[in-house]
């Protein structure tokens, strides 16, 4: 299967300890089937931090979800569980990480679910409300690699500037 990274410069060897803590599945290396996506955060990471807009390609070995690795996959639409597991690993007060799949597959938190999340926080809403409102909208979808072993699975195919 073949997966894309944005980014604003080329990454030779994948250093997990680069990632940032608090993203929709934790602190890990992130991905997307979707190349417009790619394309998207590559240019905006490029705009915030300077460098390069750069598409990099992998191919997933898809033996990475049949192995021994803990995989959670989520479904393509928002879900309660989604939601909740998302809302927990932005969440500023859990120091610690809050799982230890190896691989997370799922829908992208954007702008409009982080709105929601915020009112889920707030009271406003419950998570099965939140979920209830995301149905209707097309989440763009991730790989969440969180360990080496994870990343074996992960093969460099291809990195061009966009």
């Amino acid at each position: 299967m073949t997966l894309y990274h944005g980014t604003n410069e080329d990454i030779g060897v994948i250093d997990l300890t680069k990632g940032l803590r608090y993203k929709d599945f934790g602190k890990g290396f992130y991905l997307t089937p979707d190349k417009t996506t790619a394309i998207r955060m590559a240019m905006k990471k490029a705009r915030l931090f300077g460098g390069t807009a750069m598409l990099i390609t992998y191919e997933l070995d898809e033996a990475a979800l049949r192995s021994d690795l803990k995989v959670k996959v989520f479904p393509e639409k928002a879900s309660v569980e989604w939601l909740i597991f998302v809302d927990a690993n932005r969440d500023r007060k859990n120091e610690a990480p809050i799982h230890d799949f190896d691989i997370v597959i799922g829908p992208i938190a954007d702008d409009g679910v982080v709105l929601q999340l915020t009112n889920y926080r707030e009271g406003i809403y419950t998570p099965e409300q939140v979920a209830k409102l995301l149905q209707d909208r097309f989440l763009d979808q991730q790989y969440y690699f969180g360990t080496e072993q994870a990343l074996q699975f992960l093969h460099k195919k291809n990195v061009q500037a966009v």
